[in-house]
C-alpha cells in the first residue's frame, strides 16, 4: 500500500512539472511595431488578431500547438502575404517567425502585456 501511494505521489509530482513547463500563448502581446496583438483560442487553434495600430482588427495568424512551441500561418499585414509561421513562448517573450520555403525567414520578439 505504501509503495502504491509513493508511486502515485511520484507520478503526480512529475505530471505537475510537465504542467508547469507549459507556457500559454494566449493573451495580449506588444509587437515590435508597438501594436497590441491578442492571441485567443479559435476552433482548436490560436488566432492572432491585431487590436491596436494601423491594422487593428485584422487577423494576422493562426497557430496550433501546446507547451512552448506553436506552428501555423502568419500574415504580414503590410503586404497581406501569408507565410509558414511559428511561435515560441519563453516566459513573457514570444518569438514569432515567418518563413518562405523554410529558408528565408524573418522573426520578431513580442512582449506579454
Amino acid at each position: 500500500m505504501i509503495r502504491t501511494m509513493s508511486l502515485t505521489f511520484s507520478v503526480l509530482l512529475s505530471l505537475s512539472g510537465v504542467a508547469m513547463a507549459a507556457e500559454p500563448i494566449e493573451g495580449n502581446w506588444k509587437t515590435e511595431s508597438g501594436a497590441t496583438a491578442a492571441i485567443t483560442s479559435c476552433g482548436g487553434a490560436f488566432c492572432v488578431t491585431l487590436k491596436t495600430g494601423e491594422y487593428a482588427g485584422k487577423q494576422i495568424g493562426k497557430l496550433s500547438g501546446k507547451g512552448k512551441e506553436y506552428t501555423g500561418e502568419i500574415t504580414d499585414p503590410e503586404d497581406d502575404k501569408t507565410y509558414e509561421g511559428s511561435g515560441s513562448v519563453n516566459g513573457n517573450s514570444l518569438k514569432m517567425k515567418g518563413c518562405v520555403l523554410k529558408i528565408f525567414c524573418k522573426s520578431q520578439t513580442w512582449t506579454r502585456l
